[in-house]
This record gives C-alpha cells, structure tokens and sequence, in this order.
C-alpha cells in the first residue's frame, strides 16, 4: 500500500510524507546509498524509525532502478528483558511483501566488564546482523538512525571523547564484505514522529529496562536545547559532520 494513501489527517500529514520521502531519496543519491543489484538487509528493531525506513525501502526496490532486492531481520536479545511485538511486525512486512528474518543472540557480560549492557547489546546486535548479512548473500545492512542520532552522537563523542567524530550514511565494514548505509540520515526526528501513530509504526511492547540509563539521552536532550536557541542549529550541526564525511 503507498504510504500516502493511509493518511487520514488531511493535506498536513500529506506533506509530511512528500517531505521524508524527498529527503529520504536525496539522502540515497547525495551519498550513493544504493546501487543496481543490491541486496539488502534492513535492521528491523520495532521502533519508529526503522519501521519508516522498512516501508520507504520497501517502496523504492518496487522502482526499475536500481534494482535493489530487500528483506529485513529483528534480533532478539535473548538476556535483556524487553518484548517486541512480533506479530506485528511480521503482519507489517507481510503487506509490504519484505521477508522478515528473526535472529536470536545474546551475551555474557561478566566476560567483558569494562563495558555496560548497553554497548555489550550494541555490539551483539551489530554482529548478528553483520554474521546473517554475509553468510545470506546480502552485500548492504540498512539502519534506520535519522538526522537527530548522528548530532546527538556527534555531542556525545565530542564531550566524551573529544573527537567531532560520528556515524557515517555510509561505511564499509572492517571484518565483513559489507557496507552499512543509513538513508533516513537527512530526516529530523520530530517530523517522523507526528506520523508513527498513522502509519502504525509502533514501539517495542515493553521498552528495555537500560534504555533511559546511558549518556546518549542527555545528549538528545542537549541538541534539542540547542536547537531551541538558534532554530538553524541542526543545520548548521549537518553541515558541520558532512565536511567530515567529504573528508573521510
């Protein structure tokens, strides 16, 4: 079904949709997202933002070119206690004709206890979806961060880490024949939110018991401060991080 037709709110939310998907298609073709023949994986958590990214991708493999095939994969981190709503996501793929892949994996965090649950469920996440991409054949890993992820990291590396550094719209993978890309990069966070609930792009059933405990909610909070001062800060934030993509 074309996203359009399941808005019901009228010509605002209308807009809305033309808007990220704009952004969305001049994310894939400023920064190369996609190339004829790509097979991609799209990492499928539950929440918002991958679901938009789902259906967006979704409609684009339905266009001559490039030709892209697509399917999606939800991990489900077997010791963190927090439930996705699987059926509906599974119904959610099914009428967009994406095959959808449920991969378990979990971890042991007494064997690395420098680093906290959260990065422990990051990085396993990240290798069961990499492990599943390779030995199926896909050559792309699609994650659905929007423009307000890569600020709120770029803050926190900043603060944290003294570096400017933060994630990329695209990146090749250093142990794996793959190559990461976030086509949601140039969409800000608070025009896909007013839409989740029309588009049925609903969270987890219950959200994780860590999520409200790590350093990257102060940040989100800090960039929409920011953001409250000088209304052109997001902006000129991106523009500061593409010189850095231009560089890399």
């Amino acid at each position: 079904m074309d996203l359009n037709s399941q808005l019901t709110d009228g010509k605002d939310a209308c807009r809305t949709m033309m808007q990220i998907r704009r952004l969305f298609n001049k994310a894939c073709t400023r920064y190369g997202l996609l190339a004829d023949g790509d097979r991609i994986l799209l990492a499928l958590s539950g929440g918002k933002d991958s679901m938009l990214m789902a259906r967006l991708m979704a409609e684009r493999a339905r266009i001559f070119r490039p030709s892209i095939r697509v399917e999606a994969a939800h991990v489900v981190m077997e010791n963190i206690p927090y439930e996705t709503d699987r059926p509906h996501m599974q119904a959610f793929c099914h009428d967009l004709g994406l095959p959808l892949h449920i991969l378990h994996t979990g971890f042991d965090e007494s064997t690395d206890t420098r680093r906290t649950r959260c990065v422990l469920c990051a990085r396993y996440r990240r290798m069961a979806l990499m492990e599943f991409a390779r030995d199926h054949g896909f050559n792309k890993v699609a994650l659905g961060h929007h423009m307000d992820d890569f600020l709120s990291t770029m803050l926190m590396n900043m603060l944290y880490e003294g570096s400017l550094h933060s994630m990329s719209p695209s990146m090749s993978m250093r142990h794996y024949p793959l190559t990461l890309i976030r086509p949601l990069c140039l969409v800000p966070e608070q025009i896909i939110a007013p839409l989740a609930a029309e588009l049925s792009l609903v969270r987890q059933s219950r959200s994780c018991p860590y999520e409200d405990r790590t350093r990257r909610t102060d940040m989100e909070a800090l960039a929409r401060h920011l953001c409250s001062l000088h209304p052109e800060a997001r902006q000129s934030m991106w523009h500061a991080l593409e010189k850095g993509f231009c560089a890399g």
